[in-house]
């Protein structure tokens, strides 16, 4: 098996849900490592990020200027559905970074 470490996602935020991450085949097991929320507002902001459908970060908030953190270890099984990590925020000044390791 072949172990890939990678930026999963490294973009600005939508403002509606938008799909961050989309598995790369049915074959594939993605474990999310870590993920970074970065607010460059000057005021709070709050971001939502799901993994599969399940929320794991629920409209959590950034003070501005700010970044939060989240470490883990979750697994989207290579028979997940819908096998994508999806995330929006309430500003476009909140920059999304996971990263995680790709498992073929």
């Amino acid at each position: 098996m072949a172990t890939t470490t990678k930026a999963l996602a490294r973009t600005a935020a939508a403002t509606s849900s938008a799909t961050l991450y989309t598995m790369p085949n049915t074959s594939t097991v993605t474990v999310v490592s870590n993920i970074v929320l970065a607010n460059a507002a000057t005021s709070a902001s709050t971001a939502t990020i799901a993994i599969d459908g399940v929320t794991i970060v629920p409209a959590v908030s950034i003070p501005a200027n700010s970044v939060v953190g989240f470490d883990m270890k979750q697994v989207i099984p290579a028979n997940a559905t819908p096998k994508i990590i999806t995330g929006f925020a309430s500003t476009s000044a909140v920059s999304i970074h996971i990263s995680g390791v790709e498992i073929s």
